[in-house]
């Protein structure tokens, strides 16, 4: 008995020492790749009688994966870019801003391709959410200011393709 206690003391004073750190060692940061946009589409916003407000370069976000990572750990994008959200359905919808590190214009668009509601200038990195209000199939992200700055309004239209 006392040589089983011998021994288990002895294992646990070896793991112990063994897991403890050398304060001298010094952590290398983890280098990551910046994520960078990838066209796969493109968008062109619509007043309601057909004038083109804006033509926009467009990531398209249409699988679970996707539409949870959407713009998170971006750095920036420029104002001619921005991502669309695909749903297979029309349902209230809301996002919110972890990990996403730029302030965005968020606009919310019915199965009709009409804008319904807007959550502009969402700030970076706040986990609030920021719901939609009416039922939407699409979701366009901008650069924060930018649906002002287009007068984006309820009731225009977003019309898109996907490129290859």
């Amino acid at each position: 008995m006392i040589r089983k206690s011998i021994i288990l003391s002895a294992l646990i004073a070896v793991s112990f020492l063994s897991s403890c750190k050398d304060d001298n060692t010094v952590e290398e940061p983890i280098e990551t790749e910046e994520i960078t946009f990838t066209k796969e589409g493109e968008a062109t916003l619509l007043k309601p009688n057909g004038d083109t407000i804006k033509q926009i370069d467009i990531e398209i976000a249409d699988n679970t994966y996707e539409r949870e990572t959407g713009l998170m750990y971006r750095e920036s994008m420029e104002d001619d870019q921005g991502m669309l959200f695909i749903y297979d359905d029309e349902a209230p919808r809301a996002f919110y801003m972890k990990n996403t590190y730029i302030p965005l214009d968020i606009i919310y668009f019915a199965s009709d391709s009409t804008a319904v509601s807007f959550q502009k200038n969402a700030q970076p990195q706040d986990e609030t959410s920021l719901p939609s209000g009416e039922p939407a199939q699409f979701v366009l992200e901008l650069n924060a200011g930018l649906a002002d700055d287009w007068n984006i309004e309820v009731g225009d239209k977003i019309d898109f393709e996907r490129v290859d």
